[in-house]
């Protein structure tokens, strides 16, 4: 038959001798068919193109899920190792999934940029906890300086004295503000005390040791003694306090800087809780130069200076 123009939909013999479906506008399935027809597939309303339905990218959700939750234990220095674990594992599946078929990759994206971001954080946070037990092996927390107890001023003299309001100085123990001799530098771990300072050893080098070279012209040795007491649980070694001068232009002279033995120099001296050791150290020091003594009552404990 001729194709119908203003038909309603329904079935009609389309000139075949078989009957098939017109819906309005073409034909359709012939009629036995229409139980196995193929669904048509629905039309976007802004498109003419069907619009079919994407399979999700399981492993890409995957991927975003084990790269959140690896990040969050980054996070946790108890839990770090956890994180680490868990950060390479979503790296590798969000790479995969961006390669497969699948609707929403953008989950890949967020797992693969998550694992990154996370990797880096938990690379902070073990150097962080790294830093702290160093710190705590070897600083000893905050250090305090103790000045010695002087001797009491009779009670009159000081009711003679006229009361002065002392300017405002910088912290004791500073550069700005050093601490005598015989201040106590202390911390959890140790206790310093510089007894002595001899600006001119020549005479005690050239007697320590007969290998021990004489200062150049236009320099001399400048001899420390000071006495270190270890405070921490079980031992430690006294070469963890360390001693040096500090010029007054600035340069810092170590001890190792002149190849010097002495008689009581300071060795590897293990000491336990309560234990104390006595030693000296001698500096080279440009002739005419001032200097102050740097104490660091551990590798990365605070420092303090003296004024000899």
């Amino acid at each position: 038959m001729t194709t119908p123009t203003e038909t309603p939909a329904g079935w009609y013999d389309d000139g075949s001798g078989r009957q098939r479906w017109w819906d309005g506008q073409q034909w359709g399935n012939f009629a036995g068919e229409a139980e196995n027809r193929t669904p048509v597939a629905t039309l976007d309303p802004a498109s003419t193109e069907p619009r079919t339905k994407k399979k999700l990218n399981v492993l890409a959700l995957v991927s975003a899920i084990v790269a959140a939750i690896g990040f969050i234990f980054a996070c946790i220095p108890g839990a770090l190792i956890v994180g680490w674990i868990l950060l390479p594992i979503a790296f590798v599946l969000s790479i995969v999934s961006l390669f497969l078929k699948g609707d929403k990759k953008w989950l890949g994206i967020v797992g693969l940029i998550v694992s990154i971001i996370g990797t880096i954080v938990g690379i902070v946070v073990f150097l962080g906890v790294i830093a702290n037990a160093a710190n705590d092996a070897f600083g000893g927390g905050d250090t305090t300086v103790s000045q010695p107890v002087e001797s009491e001023q009779p009670e009159e003299e000081a009711a003679e004295q006229p009361a002065e309001e002392a300017p405002a100085q910088a912290a004791q123990g500073s550069r700005d503000n050093p601490a005598p001799v015989g201040t106590e530098i202390s911390n959890s771990e140790w206790s310093v005390v510089v007894t002595s300072v001899n600006p001119d050893g020549n005479a005690v080098v050239s007697e320590a040791n007969q290998f021990n070279e004489p200062a150049p012209a236009g320099s001399h040795y400048v001899i420390v003694d000071y006495t270190v007491t270890y405070k921490g649980s079980d031992s430690s070694y006294a070469a963890e306090v360390m001693l040096d001068l500090v010029t007054s232009t600035g340069n810092v002279v170590n001890s190792y800087d002149a190849l010097v033995v002495l008689g009581n120099g300071m060795g590897l001296d293990e000491l336990y809780t309560g234990a104390s050791a006595s030693g000296s150290q001698a500096f080279l020091v440009a002739d005419g130069e001032t200097f102050l003594v740097r104490v660091q009552p551990g590798i990365l404990a605070d420092e303090a200076f003296i004024q000899p």
